[in-house]
Parts: structure tokens; sequence; C-alpha cells
């Protein structure tokens, strides 16, 4: 079955042999929406690789406030999980299900004997370390240059990509803990974009009409 999935999508990814050893080692899970999968000071030993759905990765500050960081989708993996796998440390993120999905787990130590072994999976986890690093600055200068209506309005227009839907089932305060503000700030803001056209309010659902 495993092998059958990683043919979805990762057969343009990987040549026959390495999706073979994927297949043999890896562990194929299927998650539901909000199933926590990796916590912040868990020991983590195993990579994933995304087959459908969402990963929502994000980090929590000193005093308990969590901003999210990035969203993993079909053929991202999580490049922060390398590190701490190789390194037997704690850690520095939260992964949760933003959908169900379906998963493969890869045993860590298999990262560096396909990094000699195949040139298709030394591509992979370059080319993964640098989309990552991409999106962790662009988080950054999120944070640091735009304001809070933009940040929300960029928010809302990444759900819709990720979620492939303009529909975005979710409450004012699910928003403002991911945007680390409070929920009557978000309820503001959001009503603003209504009533300049570029969202409609729903019960616990948010329909963006311009993105």
């Amino acid at each position: 079955m495993i092998r059958e999935k990683l043919e979805e999508y990762y057969s343009v990814v990987f040549e026959k042999d390495l999706l073979d050893e994927i297949a043999q080692a890896g562990t194929y899970k299927k998650v539901k929406e909000n199933e926590l999968l990796l916590d912040i000071g868990d020991k983590f030993h195993q990579i994933p690789l995304i087959l459908t759905g969402a990963i929502k990765i994000s980090r929590e500050t000193k005093k308990g406030d969590e901003i999210v960081l990035y969203f993993l989708e079909r053929g991202d993996t999580c490049t922060i999980t390398f590190g701490s796998g190789l390194n037997s440390s704690k850690s520095k993120v939260r992964g949760v299900a933003e959908k169900d999905s379906e998963l493969i787990f890869i045993p860590v130590e298999k990262l560096e004997d396909w990094m000699v072994k195949y040139k298709s999976w030394r591509n992979f986890v370059i080319d993964s370390y640098d989309i990552r690093l991409g999106e962790m600055l662009e988080a950054i200068d999120t944070l640091a240059f735009l304001k809070m209506d933009q940040r929300l309005f960029k928010y809302l227009t990444d759900k819709v990509q990720i979620m492939r839907s303009t529909s975005l089932n979710t409450t004012h305060q699910e928003i403002a803990v991911d945007l680390n503000t409070s929920r009557v700030v978000v309820s503001r803001l959001l009503k603003q974009l209504e009533n300049e056209g570029k969202i409609k309010l729903y019960r616990n659902k948010i329909e963006v009409l311009d993105f």
C-alpha cells in the first residue's frame, strides 16, 4: 500500500530504487484534522513525508504564546525534524494536522544513508531546507513589516491555498491564536475586511472573495 501511495506524487521526485526503500522502511499513518503529530519538547526519530493534507508548524514563546511558522503540504517534509532526529535533541516546534492528512514516516537514520546513495534524495533534502528557510524568512518579514490587518489577510489567503478552498471553517479565536493576537482585534479586522469586500463572514466560517 505504501508503494502505491508513493507513486501518486513521489514517483516524479525519487527514482524507483529509492521508492522501494522508502516503502520498505517507512510507516504509513493517517491523521485527523487537529491531531497533534509533534509537540515542543518531544524527541523525534522519524522524518515525515506528506502524501495528502496539510500540517501546521508553529512555535511557542516562553510566555506560552503560539505563532504559525509555515504549513507542510503534499510533497513536503519538515526539515526541522532532520536536525532534531540526528542530534536526538528535543523539538522546538509543534506540528498539528490542519486537515485530514496521510503521511509516511521514515527512520531518521536513513537520512544520511540516502544522502550518499541517492542523488534525488540529496536534492530533495537541499531543496526542502531552502524552501523552509524561505518560509521562515517570510514569517519574520510578516511579523516585522506588515500591519495586523495585512497579516490577517495574508493568513487567510495562505489558508485558502493550503486548504484548496475559498471557504474556511475556523473561528475568530483560532485565528487569534495562530496570529498571536486577541480575538477582539481579529473580529474587528475581519469585519473591516468584509466591509472592503474581501471576505464574507458566517458563523464559524469565512468565505475569502479576493485573493
